[in-house]
């Protein structure tokens, strides 16, 4: 990990969701607080109980927020990407992290300190409710996850999830929907909550029903209706 006292430019700032609406002194005003640091693949960017002071957003790469039981099991909260933050709750309420954050390929982040982001909001209220609302929408994506471990077996929240995933980086080829994501099935397993060998088996079964085809950690989706037929 290394640190440089590069700021984040204006222009990159203001696709962040908090501060997309201030005008440009006020963009620069920020980037000159704000210090960049880099996170190889795999490397913890923080620790769930670690100090929170700090909030990122993510200038290039990815970055998954997970929880992990005292068994090992992994589940993915959330996977953020470029122009994305994260960090926000514990500098909010000065409580330790809730979740680990981990760099998922090389990230490239840009950091703000607490008391720097206090007096940002101080100076621009209008941040406190495009945070709120930021984390207003984590919220809603938390209860949706309860309510798939709750009422969706294994193939139905491996289908939602793969049908998710597929909005959110499809593209378009000839056989189908291909998701432009490298992900194992252990990192899909994090993220609806199973272990991998449950997956592994709901992998399995799509594939041998040609709902879905997979090549070197990328998936397609072949046949999206019975895909979402599989969800209930």
């Amino acid at each position: 990990m290394t640190n440089a006292p590069d700021t984040f430019e204006g222009p990159q700032l203001d696709r962040v969701s908090f501060f997309s609406e201030l005008d440009a002194a006020s963009l620069q005003q920020i980037s000159q607080a704000m210090r960049r640091r880099t996170f190889r693949a795999g490397e913890a960017i923080f620790h769930r109980d670690d100090p929170g002071q700090v909030l990122y957003v993510i200038k290039e790469g990815r970055v998954r927020i997970r929880l992990t039981s005292a068994e090992g099991q992994e589940v993915a909260l959330a996977v953020f990407g470029p122009g994305d933050s994260f960090g926000e709750m514990a500098i909010l309420d000065s409580q330790p992290r809730s979740a680990d954050a981990i760099a998922i390929d090389k990230v490239e982040v840009f950091t703000l300190q607490r008391q720097d982001f206090v007096n940002v909001v101080r100076e621009h209220p209008e941040i406190a409710i495009a945070v709120m609302k930021t984390l207003s929408e984590r919220i809603r994506q938390a209860n949706q996850m309860v309510e798939d471990l709750i009422f969706l077996d294994v193939y139905g929240r491996v289908a939602k999830k793969l049908l998710d995933l597929s909005r959110e980086y499809g593209v378009e080829t000839d056989d189908g929907i291909k998701i432009d994501l490298r992900i194992t099935q252990q990192e899909l397993a994090s993220m609806v909550g199973a272990s991998r060998e449950s997956v592994n088996k709901v992998m399995g079964y799509f594939t041998d029903k040609s709902y879905i085809s997979t090549d070197k950690h990328k998936i397609t989706i072949l046949r999206i209706a019975e895909l979402q037929k599989r969800i209930y």
